[in-house]
């Protein structure tokens, strides 16, 4: 099984900017041994199982709680398939064999 989860979370009340709060979260994920990318508006991770992509939700809410965040906004999407892992990249890859690169350097 491949579970894509497509999360946003962060406090909202701890003022505009909050990536002293979200790199945290990130460095939960970038250790967990799940692939992961980071994007501007969130971050999609991979698992193998549902169970594991709820755990990592968790996690990452009781980074912020212990960060002193008292309310967390959270968004998540799941893209969840029959079927080995490896979906995160190929489905990138998938787009750029039809038309090349897709990132922007710059």
């Amino acid at each position: 099984m491949s579970v894509i989860l497509d999360l946003a979370i962060f406090p909202t009340d701890q003022g505009v900017s909050v990536s002293r709060f979200v790199a945290p979260v990130i460095a939960l994920i970038r250790d967990s041994g799940f692939d992961f990318q980071l994007s501007p508006m969130g971050t999609q991770v991979e698992t193998a199982s549902l169970p594991e992509a709820l755990a990592l939700i968790e996690q990452a809410q009781s980074v912020l709680d212990g960060l002193g965040c008292e309310r967390v906004y959270a968004i998540a999407k799941f893209d969840i398939r029959q079927g080995p892992l490896g979906r995160l990249r190929g489905k990138v890859d998938s787009v750029r064999q039809r038309i090349g690169e897709v990132e922007r350097a710059g």
